[in-house]
């Protein structure tokens, strides 16, 4: 009576110490996405600096400050249709859920900024100061990224800290210059930092 051949080894066994590497290099992965939300669009960005520049222009040829408002609303539009479409390409690029997870805390907390903005908004110019609106949307605007941004990569609230010094140099300079203030920061600080997100982050 002869035995039962032994089962085939496979030839190529995978040592334990390169998979346990490969199940931390997961785990890591795999905690990163979920703290961290990478989609934050550079190119995005820079297409958001460019409709604020034009914005600016459009905005400079009103002769009044219904007309100069009605401008930066409906680029506000754009830009936030600019800044889904891009987010969702990018997320959709890296398998990133934009609605759950650090994406979400991104979005709620950039929100009470913005709502707080658009009610400050009203206040000034139901009160005839709306010369101080350029300096509180680059501020609190500034503060929505820098909140939003401790959910992303670290240059997201750098940004974010850069349009609330702009912010602040806007309202306490002459309302001469609100203008230039909203090119520097929604047009400049979107395309520098825009690109500084492209070329280190994936686009």
């Amino acid at each position: 009576m002869s035995l039962p051949s032994p089962a085939p080894r496979n030839s190529e066994p995978i040592a334990l110490g390169d998979r346990a590497m490969e199940d931390i290099r997961f785990i890591r992965k795999t905690m990163e996405r979920g703290t961290s939300f990478t989609a934050v669009p550079g190119w995005g960005g820079v297409a958001m600096g460019i409709s604020a520049l034009v914005a600016t222009w459009l905005a400079m040829q009103r002769p009044s400050i219904e007309g100069w408002i009605g401008v930066w609303f409906v680029e506000a539009g754009v830009a936030g249709g600019i800044a889904a479409w891009a987010i969702a390409v990018k997320a959709r690029r890296v398998d990133l859920p934009v609605l759950s997870g650090a994406g979400r805390k991104f979005f709620l907390s950039f929100l009470p900024p913005t709502l707080a903005a658009a009610g400050l908004t009203l206040a000034l110019y139901q009160s005839g100061t709306p010369a101080l609106i350029p300096g509180v949307w680059l501020l609190l605007y500034g503060a929505g990224v820098v909140t939003a941004g401790t959910f992303s990569v670290g240059v997201v609230p750098v940004m974010g800290a850069c349009f609330m010094v702009v912010g602040v140099f806007a309202l306490l300079s002459s309302p001469d210059w609100g203008d230039r203030f909203m090119a520097i920061g929604f047009g400049g600080l979107h395309i520098l930092f825009g690109l500084i997100i492209a070329r280190k982050h994936g686009g």
